[in-house]
């Protein structure tokens, strides 16, 4: 009678304990060495499979057999409450055995998953078409169905006392720089916060210079771009529940390099790659150069062109900076309106607000038709880079060189530019120089960054056939 009341005390504290949830299951179970007291939550397990590993279970322990608890699927070890809470909270199905202070820990998760399919955010034309989704175990398969090596490790670390939140890092050992790998374990450990729930927070934590506009880790949902980093001995971090993955240590370079380079062939590849890095110059420097001509160094233009330019901001109310701020502050508006909408409505936004309104306010007088080529081409040339976070930190850093331009013209770009790459200099990414190889300067890796060079060279041409057919036997016909 005592073990009857002993055990729906712990019944009820089990409850407790959960808050008596709604989806909580916990009863009593008979077992060869007394009663035991199972708990999970339905929503979070197969509960059809339950009864059956149990079930097996109880026929191992039954027969005696050594080490009857440790299978593929299941482990025992001594009891002790946050084991129980840690087990449950994460779909486990957890028994415990008062009689030997035993817990029992069955894996039967029943989570919903989506289908990996390609990532909305990084098409590309030739390659795997498939993405990560938000499950860690998930996700590591796709990378290991690319490198079924041994050497590919992978490392979990639990942050956040409220949320324990899992967190993966994936390397390979024969690669992997030793110390970076150091460097990102004590920086994982070091993260003291009681709610993570995102990959950006453990972003924020990871970033050497976390108040940098430019990014120090590439995000990426590609397992294919994922792989090829991994082979170049980077490191890929993953949190549970969210697709994306963050690659580091990386370097200015690596955010303009796309999966397609390596896809398509080395000329296309090359051509593409360097479009994408002249992309950038356009993206920041056009506007700031029109408003510095403009304003102040007109003369530079030939003479026919300057006078068009001066025909055009002629009847303009205000100076070129308020024009360049009415068009780029538009242009982001209708860029928020169309990801925030709708995907069948984002397009008619798009349409609208590009053709309709920007042909309004041209023949309204608000700003110049040539103001509207140029903010058009800046920002064509800013979404031309393959990493969204490098697209919104040069959407961000072109303002400073149009107020520059405002003020100073040609002098001010120039200072701003100067310190924009004294800012880049002083930028690492998990202490390696985000330069590299320019700064320091490394000649044997310095062509890499703008061509996607063979992965090997012939020396002699293949022969799959015989050059001129052969001798012509007599008698042979045309």
């Amino acid at each position: 009678m005592d073990d009857v009341k002993s055990n729906d005390s712990l019944i009820l504290y089990i409850q407790n304990l959960f808050h008596d949830s709604a989806d909580l299951i916990v009863r009593k179970i008979t077992w060869k060495d007394g009663d035991g007291i199972i708990c999970f939550f339905s929503t979070m397990t197969e509960s059809s499979e339950v009864n059956k590993q149990i079930e097996i279970l109880r026929l191992r322990s039954i027969a005696e057999l050594p080490n009857w608890a440790g299978t593929a699927t299941s482990s025992v070890e001594a009891f002790s409450v946050p084991k129980l809470v840690n087990s449950v909270t994460n779909g486990f199905v957890a028994i415990f055995f008062p009689a030997t202070n035993l817990l029992m820990t069955i894996t039967i998760p029943s989570f919903e998953v989506r289908s990996t399919t390609e990532p909305t955010n990084e098409f590309v034309i030739r390659g795997p078409h498939e993405g990560f989704v938000e499950s860690i175990d998930k996700n590591i398969s796709l990378i290991r169905k690319h490198l079924p090596i041994p050497d590919l490790v992978r490392k979990d670390i639990l942050i956040g006392t409220d949320t324990n939140t899992k967190v993966t890092y994936v390397y390979i050992e024969s690669i992997a720089d030793k110390n970076v790998v150091n460097e990102v374990k004590t920086r994982l450990k070091n993260i003291d916060r009681s709610k993570i729930y995102s990959i950006g927070q453990i972003e924020d934590y990871l970033e050497d210079s976390v108040w940098s506009p430019f990014p120090q880790f590439l995000n990426t949902e590609r397992p294919d771009r994922a792989v090829a980093n991994l082979l170049e001995g980077k490191i890929v971090i993953f949190t549970d529940q969210s697709p994306s993955a963050l690659i580091a240590p990386v370097t200015f370079f690596s955010f303009y390099e796309s999966p397609d380079d390596f896809n398509g062939r080395v000329i296309v590849g090359s051509f593409f790659r360097m479009l994408r890095l002249f992309s950038f110059l356009i993206a920041v420097f056009l506007p700031a150069f029109y408003i510095a001509v403009v304003g102040f160094h007109s003369e530079i233009l030939p003479f026919d062109l300057s006078r068009k330019v001066k025909l055009a901001v002629e009847f303009i109310p205000y100076r070129p900076i308020i024009e360049a701020l009415i068009v780029e502050l538009f242009i982001e508006i209708i860029r928020e309106a169309t990801i925030r909408l709708p995907a069948p409505i984002g397009p008619t936004i798009g349409i609208v607000g590009g053709l309709v309104i920007g042909d309004a306010i041209v023949n309204a007088g608000l700003v110049s038709n040539l103001m509207v080529v140029v903010v058009a081409m800046t920002a064509i040339s800013s979404f031309v880079v393959p990493s969204v976070e490098m697209n919104t930190t040069i959407r961000i850093i072109r303002f400073p060189f149009m107020l520059a331009a405002t003020f100073f013209g040609f002098f001010g770009i120039a200072i701003l530019a100067l310190i924009l790459f004294i800012h880049l200099l002083n930028r690492s990414s998990l202490n390696q120089p985000y330069l590299s190889p320019v700064v320091p300067f490394d000649p044997s890796r310095f062509k890499n960054i703008f061509f996607r060079l063979p992965y090997y060279k012939n020396h002699k041409q293949q022969q799959t056939f015989k050059h001129g057919g052969g001798k012509r036997k007599k008698g042979d016909r045309n």
